[in-house]
Parts: C-alpha cells; sequence; structure tokens
C-alpha cells in the first residue's frame, strides 16, 4: 500500500512543506514590519509580492495536474 502511493505522498508532503514555509515567511515579514513602523502602503506592497510568489506555486501545481491529467507531462 505504501510503496504504490508514495508518489502521491511525496507531493502532499511538499505542498505541505511550501505552505508552511509561505507562512513563517508571512509570519517573520509581518513582525518585522511592525517593528520598524513600515506605513500601510510599504505593508500591502510586501504582502502583494508574497502573495505573487505563493500564486506561483498554485499555478504550477494547477498547470502540472491539468498536463497530467492530458498525458502530457
Amino acid at each position: 500500500m505504501l510503496s504504490e502511493n508514495i508518489e502521491l505522498i511525496e507531493s502532499i508532503g511538499l505542498n505541505l512543506f511550501f505552505l508552511v514555509i509561505f507562512f513563517f515567511i508571512g509570519m517573520s515579514i509581518h513582525d518585522v514590519m511592525n517593528k520598524n513602523d513600515v506605513p500601510r502602503s510599504g505593508k500591502l506592497v510586501v504582502y502583494f509580492v508574497l502573495f505573487l510568489g505563493c500564486a506561483g506555486f498554485i499555478a504550477k501545481g494547477v498547470i502540472q495536474v491539468i498536463w497530467e491529467s492530458n498525458g502530457i507531462g
């Protein structure tokens, strides 16, 4: 059972790892910005850039699933 699903388990684990890493990056950036009194517009720009990084990984995952379901990859 485990050897049959090892690729699925690895992909889920990797996605969870990225989720945790982005969470910790966001929390550390939030802490640094609060300690240095960054203005609201600066915070919005930083969070938008962090969101774009997360969206890139999400888009990669969606494209990968679509390609694999079509037999391309």
